[in-house]
Parts: structure tokens; C-alpha cells; sequence
């Protein structure tokens, strides 16, 4: 069965966000001082085949905790769908 799963990756919230402040400076002087915080991220979109659902969830979770996220910093969520 073919999957896709989309997993969004954060910077931890306790964790400073550099990009996201100067983001949230831009903003402010563009006029927009009504936003009270940035934290930028990434999207992944990942299709993937596995036998199973669990299977697919194991692989997506391993690719994350290996390699995409790096957990001292980040941390991440998923959605699995069915391609």
C-alpha cells in the first residue's frame, strides 16, 4: 500500500527561535505589530510504501527520529494517509 505522510518539524518551545524573531521584527515593521510571535518550521511531505499502517507509521517515525528532526531541538508531528 502506497502512503503519504506529512510531518511538520519545530523548534522545541522552549527553545529560542531565531529566524521566527526576525521574522516577527520584519513584520512589525511593516506595520503589522498586532502578531504576537513567529516560529518557523518545516513541512515534509513523504510518500512511502509499507504492508501496513503500522509498518508505514515505524518507518515514518524512524525517518524522523534518524534523520529529518533533530530531537535535542526540535520536535515533530504526522499525519499517515492512505495514497
Amino acid at each position: 500500500m502506497k502512503f503519504v505522510a506529512e510531518i511538520d518539524i519545530m523548534p522545541r518551545p522552549e527553545l529560542l527561535d531565531p529566524q521566527g524573531k526576525a521574522v516577527l521584527l520584519g513584520l512589525e515593521h511593516l506595520g503589522l505589530d498586532q502578531v504576537d510571535d513567529v516560529r518557523i518550521g518545516k513541512h515534509i511531505k513523504l510518500q512511502l510504501e509499507a504492508e501496513t499502517e503500522e509498518i508505514a507509521r515505524e518507518k515514518v517515525e524512524k525517518a524522523c527520529n534518524k534523520l529529518l528532526a533533530n530531537l535535542i531541538m526540535e520536535s515533530f508531528t504526522y499525519e499517515l494517509n492512505r495514497a
